[in-house]
Order: structure tokens, then sequence, then C-alpha cells
């Protein structure tokens, strides 16, 4: 017994310690908190938030927007019905949109389910009236938020700290959810090799990559407004319903414009695939990412691209609270982003405040992308 709790302190120490984001920690994390089973084909999405899930997104395959080998062109008949867990029914892949240009259906979901499981994660943190705690995705980047309450908090009827905390908790799952996927592109970009040997570059940025997961994060935020349906349930609808609004076409379609822009926005297949054309758009001068249209797609003629709202953290003062998050990388390539996201900020330390630093990363990568492919106005949005 001495022996077992030894080891659970030294590992807690290695996982909790001080960092160069934190100095304290709150035991929380994407997989030390587990509650109770929560199955999300029977709960809604509002009450998988307030009572918690047991086990973080799964995994989910995405593909290139380009008819290379192993790229699945899918319309909206063939999408099945969402998994949180794994089922028989869903399917994934490209469809085409001719207001939305192509969404990867797989990176969507998950930005999707990551938005609802983060949500849960800060509402049980709020609920406990924690100052601060700290989750994962898929890389080991670490991820920190630190919460200040109203100076009321703690005089306020318990309805009212639910209604709040839910509210909150919603928004900032959003935002911490599409922050985190777009983080994944970052490293990616500079290196990072989440698959092992195999260069992930390429993917970085494409051009449907980041619409995709904030498309995702959108249909989550229905999904949890949704009272009559179990969540698997409403983000099946949810994800149909706005697909359908933005005029998704069949899968040949799909299929035909990605060859449509073989040469000026991709060259070769597979493993010597050269992207060109990426889409940097995170919102940063407007609040909006606009999605990339193919041009010359017949069936989408006139179509328009419709731009969706990025998520941000500036409505939580409204409820009197105010949301830090930073991350700290944890890869070989973290260090060429803090050079470049401290710059002109001392003193350096080790991790990325986004609302501070996207910007400056992003810019680097937009310079980048130029000095590699080309300075087409075009190419870059």
């Amino acid at each position: 017994m001495i022996l077992r709790w030894s080891v659970i302190v030294f590992v807690s120490l290695l996982l909790f310690g001080t960092t160069g984001c934190q100095e304290k920690l709150a035991w929380v994390g994407a997989h030390v908190y587990q509650a109770d089973t929560k199955a999300p084909n029977s709960k809604t999405a509002a009450e998988l938030v307030r009572e918690g899930l047991n086990a973080s997104p799964r995994i989910r395959v995405g593909y290139l927007p380009t008819p290379t080998l192993g790229t699945v062109f899918s319309g909206p008949e063939q999408l099945g019905q969402h998994g949180y867990r794994p089922n028989l029914s869903e399917r994934n892949g490209l469809v085409y949109t001719c207001k939305a240009g192509p969404i990867d259906i797989g990176h969507a979901r998950k930005a999707a389910d990551w938005t609802v499981f983060l949500a849960a994660k800060t509402y049980r943190q709020i609920m406990k009236g924690e100052p601060e705690f700290s989750f994962r995705l898929y890389e080991p980047s670490r991820y920190f938020v630190a919460l200040t309450y109203p100076e009321n908090w703690k005089d306020l009827p318990q309805q009212e700290k639910e209604r709040i905390a839910y509210e909150v908790s919603t928004g900032v799952g959003q935002y911490l959810a599409f922050v985190g996927v777009t983080w994944h592109e970052i490293i990616t970009w500079f290196g990072f090799k989440s698959k092992g040997l195999e260069p992930e570059h390429p993917s970085a940025f494409t051009w449907e990559e980041t619409f995709s997961n904030l498309f995702g994060t959108h249909v989550a935020t229905l999904a949890l407004e949704d009272c009559d349906h179990t969540f698997n349930e409403a983000m099946t609808l949810a994800f149909d319903r706005e697909l359908r609004k933005l005029d998704v076409q069949p899968g040949h379609v799909s299929k035909r414009a990605a060859e449509s822009v073989r040469g000026p926005w991709f060259t070769g297949d597979f493993f010597f695939i050269v992207m060109k054309k990426r889409n940097l758009d995170l919102g940063l001068d407007d609040g909006f990412v606009t999605p990339t249209l193919i041009p010359s797609v017949s069936e989408c003629e006139g179509a328009a691209p419709q731009a969706f709202p990025v998520p941000n953290l500036e409505f939580v003062s409204e409820y009197g609270f105010r949301v830090k998050f930073e991350i700290e990388p944890n890869i070989w390539e973290g260090n060429a982003i803090l050079d470049i996201a401290y710059a002109h900020r001392k003193p350096r330390r080790d991790c990325v405040e986004p609302v501070v630093h996207l910007a400056p990363i992003m810019a680097y990568i937009r310079q980048d992308a130029k000095r590699r492919y080309g300075s087409e106005a075009d190419l870059y949005r």
C-alpha cells in the first residue's frame, strides 16, 4: 500500500508540479477526472455538461481535401449517426457545400465533441469554485485555464450559480475547443508529427481545415440548445440541418471540385503531395472565419462564402468572470514557436497566451507560406 501511494504521489508531482504557465494546478485533466458513466446516447448535451463525461472525445480520421490516395468524398446521405463513442453508423469524409466550400466531417465532429467535453469540464470546476484547471487534447501540449469569479459569487443562490456556470461554461468550452484544434494546426506547421515519422505539414491549415473545426464548434452549440434529443441524436440533426443551410452537395460533386484545383492549389499525391493553397484566417482581424470556395463548381454558380464568427472569451465579463487561457507546448518544436510569440515581448515565458500571441504566430506562418509556395495573393486567405 505504501509503495502504491508513493507511486501515485510521484506521478502526481510529475504531472502537476510547477510549470512555466501556472504555479498551482487543480487536480483535473482530460484523463484524470472520471465521472460516473453518462451515456451520450441517453442524455441530452446539456445534461452531459451538468453531469459530466467519463471519457474525452475519441480520435477520428481526417482527410486532405484532395482527390489523392485514401481520401473519402461523401454526401449528406452517407454521414450516418453521430457517435461520441465508436458506433457502426457514423461515416465521415469530405463534403462540398456551395456556401462554405469543402468541410471535413471528421474534423468537424471532433471539434464538436471537444466543445461539449470542455464545457462539462469547465462547468464542474466552476461549481466546485476551483480557481484553475488544466487539460490536454491528443498532443503533449497542456492547456491552462485560470478563473476569476464575481465578487458576490459565494453569496448567490445555488440555482443562480448553476445557471451562470452553465452559460459561461458552454461559451468557454467552444473557445477552448476551437483554439485547441487550431493549436494542432500551428504545431504541425512547425514540424510536429503526432503519428510518428509521417510529416503532417501538408495537412496544416489546408483550405478546409479551420472552417471545418469552427463549423463543428458551431454545431455543438446548437446541440446544446436541443432539449428534446439525446446528445448523439442532437448532433446528428444539427449537422444535417446546418450542412443543408450551406447547400451541401452529393459526393461526386465534392470529388470533382477537389480534382479541379489540382495544379494551382496542390501537386503530387499521398506522401509526395505539395499543398500550396492554405486558409490562414482565424478571424484575428474581423472576428470571422471566411471559408474557401472552389471556383467553377457548376452546381454552385453565384454562391458567396458564408463567414462564421469565431468564439472568444469577452462575453464572460457580462457575468462578472475573467478567464485567462494559456498553452504550454511541451514539444520539441515549442521553442521555435515561443521565440516567435515573444520576439517583441519580454520576458520570454514557456507558454503561449492565445489572445496575445496568435497574431504574431500567424503572421510568421503567413510569411513562411509565401517563402515556401509563392506569393500569389489568392493562395493564403
